[in-house]
């Protein structure tokens, strides 16, 4: 049920979760040896980025990864515009430091254009597989008594799951002593997160020592560095093939209305 927080009026100055709430901090990549790239990377992500790679994992028992791809999965997801994010001169300094790194040459920079118009950070995960969940007249009310809801993308972010993945950090508004993020969790049944990234570079190989130090500089320099501020009106409803939505569909919008 909706707190009563949440259904307030937005105030006039923004308030933003902070790391002391969030678990960016907690699940931070270890950096204190050459940077691997961990069994579910290879199993889900290396094979669609780089698929004769000796270290893909192409399929394991019990798991329905085939080569990168599984029965289509249906998530609640928050959009990202991808010409706002381009349009960011802090954003494109990242990208810049990015590619002159010691390790660009193994950035799957290729993957970067099929993803542009489903760049997303996962709000609800797995509400459905292989056809598009029925959205009860409930949780519409509650997204409806939400409202909008801003959020600042910063970064870089690398994880200790999905090693080789690189993100963007998502720091959603606080209305009063809701993060409206967890608020949109609660109108799905789900217990509240604290991590909502945005999925961007995707690593081709493991990093030597002079590459992962690289890495580990850039995060620290960009860590909590504000790249773009923006408001989301409303969520997708996205079914995917596979975690990097390559093969992928909008079954629904479902809007924001305050």
């Amino acid at each position: 049920m909706m707190t009563e927080t949440a259904r307030t009026a937005r105030p006039d100055t923004l308030a933003f979760s902070t790391d002391a709430e969030l678990g960016y901090q907690r699940s931070l990549t270890d950096f204190s040896e050459p940077l691997t790239l961990d069994e579910s990377y290879r199993l889900a992500h290396l094979p669609l980025v780089a698929p004769e790679h000796p270290h893909v994992i192409p399929r394991r028992e019990g798991k329905s990864y085939e080569m990168g791809r599984h029965p289509r999965i249906f998530s609640l997801v928050l959009p990202v515009d991808d010409a706002e994010l381009q349009a960011s001169p802090a954003f494109r300094e990242l990208e810049t430091a990015l590619r002159a790194s010691p390790f660009a040459r193994k950035i799957a920079w290729d993957v970067l254009p099929r993803r542009r118009d489903k760049l997303h950070a996962t709000v609800c995960g797995s509400l459905g597989t292989d056809n598009a969940p029925v959205i009860s007249p409930k949780a519409r009310q509650a997204l409806t008594a939400i409202g909008p809801v801003t959020v600042e993308l910063r970064g870089l972010f690398s994880g200790n799951v999905n090693r080789g993945r690189l993100y963007l950090a998502v720091y959603p508004e606080r209305r009063g002593e809701t993060n409206l993020l967890q608020a949109i969790q609660a109108a799905f049944d789900r217990p509240p997160g604290d991590l909502w990234l945005v999925g961007l570079y995707n690593l081709t190989d493991d990093l030597d020592a002079t590459e992962t130090a690289a890495l580990s500089a850039l995060l620290q320099r960009w860590w909590n560095a504000p790249l773009l501020r923006f408001t989301v009106r409303e969520l997708w409803l996205l079914g995917a093939d596979d975690d990097l939505v390559l093969d992928s569909e909008i079954a629904e919008r479902l809007p924001l209305r305050g």
